[in-house]
């Protein structure tokens, strides 16, 4: 039996055998079963108790979202879900990922893609790594976040160091969706700085990921546009597919959107984002890595602290990383200066800011 045993929840017949088929061709993954809606796809969870599971969104009887909450509820693992690029999708997907799902897959094209076999091997690998991630500290965070929304935290009047201003720069991959809530849904509303952000996720989703933060956050969260110019208080989150990076226009920054290359394999990438803050030395930067598969940003990160005056370096401590790959890359690099509990981020930050 080979190592990692998945269960697929979809609907049609046609989706459960392509996903089988790819995953079986994979040494490492086995599919141990298949189930058409999210009630058999309970049943067969108690039933067949797999390591990971793949759960088509839009279903009958019980749909995916209902499927994963009382998944989480009664046997948390692992749930990698398939989404149609669609508004209804984009949203649900967000939502998905707040009940406690790993990650997501962007079906090429809709429900029914017969050309499913083009992301193979983003299936597999999604599957894979979803397999080595703590799905306890999901739900650790999802309890944190439901006991305390609507949060409001107390407004504080900063103090500033006039002579430089200010920049808040974050990446984030695997878990961070959840992660950006938590650290988002603190800053104050009165924040002396821009946030720029880089998740990883492709076109489409990113814009509701932005709108949802925004309801719930005291300070101005959304997705960049090309050549706005950044604002204190605002939070900007690269669109997915499109690298996001600062120029200076005058005395402001203003963002610059590209479709260069991708790195390591990433666009939007946390390097290319780090990178193009080489320089500001008017800026007192805070460069932040969350939770995350791989090493983007590290290397941005060391290249930032080394080449740039007035870097503060933060890196999401192992105890609270839902994937401890990005955080653990850029800790290795001996540039970090903060290693931090996620619970900590924001006020660790706002006390440097005060300083």
């Amino acid at each position: 039996m080979k190592g990692i045993r998945v269960l697929v929840i979809d609907d049609s017949a046609f989706m459960r055998k392509m996903i089988t088929d790819i995953l079986d061709e994979d040494s490492r993954l086995t599919v141990i079963g298949t189930a058409r809606n999210g009630e058999d796809g309970l049943r067969k969870i108690r039933e067949l108790s797999p390591d990971v599971v793949t759960l088509d969104i839009e279903m009958p009887i019980m749909d995916g979202l209902d499927c994963l909450q009382q998944i989480m509820k009664d046997t948390p693992l692992p749930v990698v879900m398939l989404s149609s690029l669609t508004a209804q999708g984009a949203e649900s997907t967000m939502k998905a990922m707040e009940y406690g799902a790993i990650d997501f897959i962007q079906k090429p094209s809709g429900a029914i893609s017969l050309d499913i076999e083009t992301i193979q091997e983003e299936i597999t690998k999604k599957v894979f790594e979803a397999a080595n991630v703590n799905v306890e500290r999901l739900i650790t965070q999802h309890k944190e976040e439901t006991s305390t929304i609507p949060f409001t935290p107390k407004k504080t009047k900063l103090l500033q160091q006039k002579s430089l201003k200010k920049l808040i720069a974050i990446g984030a991959s695997t878990g961070g969706p959840r992660a950006l809530q938590k650290v988002l849904m603190q800053l104050p509303e009165d924040l002396p700085a821009p946030v720029l952000i880089v998740q990883h996720m492709p076109q489409g989703f990113t814009k509701s990921l932005a709108n949802r933060l925004n309801t719930l956050c005291q300070v101005h969260v959304k997705e960049a546009e090309n050549g706005e110019v950044l604002q204190k208080g605002t939070v900007y989150i690269a669109p997915g597919d499109f690298h996001m990076t600062v120029r200076k226009v005058g005395m402001s920054l203003a963002i610059q959107l590209s479709q260069t290359p991708e790195r390591l394999g990433h666009r939007p990438s946390v390097d290319v984002m780090f990178e193009s803050l080489l320089g500001l030395n008017n800026y007192e930067t805070y460069a932040i890595v969350l939770t995350g598969m791989g090493s983007d940003g590290a290397r941005g990160l060391e290249m930032l602290k080394k080449k740039s005056e007035h870097v503060v370096a933060l890196a999401e401590s192992s105890e609270s990383s839902v994937v401890y790959g990005m955080p653990k890359a850029a800790f290795q690099t001996n540039q970090v200066d903060h290693v931090v509990h996620l619970n900590d981020v924001t006020n660790t930050v706002m006390k440097l800011i005060g300083e």
